[in-house]
């Protein structure tokens, strides 16, 4: 009883105990905003405003009364270069590496901010050699990250690699994707050049790196038939289904080809329509529809898209069904039909795109790397129409 009577006598004690430093605390804080000029308090209620143009003009007026201040540079550095305007943007940053007395802490950070500058403005080079200063500061996931895009930008893959590395082992997070993409590049520029052993090494790497790389295995695919070994390749381009099997919409046509040159075209046939049935696709609806024609006829090829636009029904799919409907039309129905056709094939044509999930960018061919916004394997392996049917 005596214990809880303390207590109570306790509270208004800690109570005016708080009361006091906060007033203490405010004082301080009023002191410290009288030493700021009056100037800081303009620009910030102009960014407060979004109006960063009359901002900008407010800081240039107190950096020109007082260059001392360290921090004011910085923020007119970065306004400066989110307008847009990075030569101005450098010469901030260059003027605050320049003063003798700038401690290492803030050093540093101009070097950092530098080093956005010369991104921003194209400038690799520069940006490569001042990020490069910064792999063993506290700038170091920020530096790796800027120079991994970097490299990415001058199709430096091996680079990309040891910089995506370099950022898993600072804890940034798993790069393993983009690792076997950088690796895919390279055996891609392998095939090209007829080295398709090198590629395979390479395809291998990619495929440690990340199992479910569809690509690395599509191009698995083509280093062996680079090599004439046919049935290997087939081998490979059919793991794509246990991948992805939305994927395998990319690879039908290699595999038709390949089964046509072993000379098991109904076999390929067989395979390409069970994917179908597994995942609708119009690009691998084409290939099942072109091979069904040369091998069952017309009249299986009409039956088998019919049945595929009852299932999914699309204007991509309606427009295959008109042209098998043509092949085998009365002459007194073909002008018709052909007109039919020609109308809904002319709006296809917007519907046929591929559209990146993360920025919208659409495009006729598909894209390992958005053109728009450079993320990897960011297109789903159907086109937009598609899409809105699924969903």
């Amino acid at each position: 009883m005596e214990f809880e009577n303390w207590w109570l006598l306790a509270i208004p004690a800690f109570f005016t105990l708080g009361w006091i430093a906060a007033r203490v605390d405010i004082k301080q804080l009023v002191s410290e905003s009288r030493t700021l000029p009056r100037g800081y308090f303009k620009g910030l209620n102009f960014l407060l405003n979004e109006q960063p143009d009359k901002a900008i003009d407010a800081f240039i007026e107190i950096v020109k009364l007082d260059p001392e201040t360290v921090e004011l540079h910085f923020a007119l550095g970065n306004l400066f270069r989110g307008r847009g305007e990075t030569e101005r943007a450098i010469r901030v940053h260059q003027n605050l590496l320049a003063r003798p007395d700038l401690p290492q802490e803030h050093k540093v950070h101009a070097q950092y901010e530098l080093g956005q500058d010369y991104l921003n403005a194209g400038l690799l080079d520069r940006a490569e050699e001042t990020f490069n200063l910064l792999v063993e500061t506290q700038y170091s996931a920020q530096a790796h990250r800027a120079l991994l895009e970097i490299y990415q930008r001058e199709k430096e893959w091996t680079r990309a690699i040891e910089a995506a590395g370099a950022l898993q082992e600072s804890g940034a997070g798993g790069r393993q994707k983009e690792i076997a993409q950088f690796y895919c590049e390279l055996a891609q520029d392998e095939l090209v050049h007829t080295h398709a052993d090198a590629a395979i090494v390479l395809l291998e790497k990619a495929l440690a790196a990340d199992r479910k790389n569809v690509r690395a295995t599509m191009l698995m695919g083509d280093a062996f038939l680079a090599k004439d070994d046919i049935e290997a390749a087939l081998l490979a381009w059919r793991r794509v289904e246990h991948q992805s099997v939305p994927h395998v919409a990319l690879v039908a046509q290699r595999l038709m080809d390949g089964y046509r040159a072993v000379g098991r075209s109904q076999e390929g046939v067989n395979l390409l329509k069970f994917y179908l049935a597994e995942a609708s696709s119009i690009d691998l609806l084409e290939v099942v529809f072109q091979a069904v024609l040369e091998l069952e006829g017309v009249d299986a090829a009409t039956q088998m898209v019919s049945d595929e636009l009852r299932r999914t029904p699309t204007l991509l799919g309606l427009d295959k069904l008109l042209e098998a409907r043509l092949l085998d039309a009365p002459p007194e129905m073909r002008s018709e039909l052909s007109m039919v056709k020609n109308l809904v094939h002319g709006y296809t044509q917007k519907l046929a795109r591929y559209q990146c999930s993360n920025c919208g960018f659409k495009a006729r061919q598909y894209y390992w790397q958005c053109p728009g916004c450079s993320k990897w394997e960011s297109y789903p392996p159907r086109r937009t129409e598609e899409l809105n049917v699924m969903n």
